[in-house]
């Protein structure tokens, strides 16, 4: 099963930035050490982009083949239309995914463009929050069709 971790704007920072907000870890170290020994089935790649248009891109390289995506759109979440139209043009369900808890935070990052066309949208867990989302895959092992979802 292929699984496409796509991370979006200022998350090449973690470890180093807001650690308050973000934590002390980078991506890649917890990806390393937590998410593949933990999910040795699964075939995990690994993208960031700071360019909407990058993400846009690999949505399409990947939406149509891949079994889930998980995503972490940052800032991008809470304006990119964009973005949006490209998680619904795709095959691949995705999953919404975010470090902090996005409503405990101001209040323009209470609105999400792209939830809409996730299968589900994870926040507030730190790191773990992809975790969660690569369980939701490995043990559901869900289909998308159209813009409703359902298991396969």
């Amino acid at each position: 099963m292929k699984i496409l971790l796509l991370n979006g704007p200022n998350l090449n920072l973690l470890g180093r930035r807001e650690k308050s907000i973000y934590g002390s870890r980078s991506f890649e170290d917890y990806l390393e050490k937590d998410l593949l020994p933990a999910f040795p089935d699964l075939e995990l790649e690994y993208y960031q982009s700071n360019m909407e248009g990058e993400l846009i891109n690999k949505l399409h390289e990947v939406g149509f083949h891949y079994q889930g995506i998980v995503f972490n759109a940052g800032a991008y979440t809470h304006t990119s239309l964009a973005l949006a139209d490209a998680i619904a043009a795709i095959e691949t369900p995705v999953v919404e995914v975010h470090i902090s808890n996005v409503y405990a935070r101001e209040a323009t990052r209470h609105a999400t463009f792209i939830g809409g066309r996730c299968v589900g949208s994870i926040s507030g867990f730190g790191l773990e929050s992809y975790r969660l989302a690569l369980q939701y895959f490995e043990r559901l092992k869900p289909s998308k069709v159209g813009f409703n979802y359902k298991k396969a």
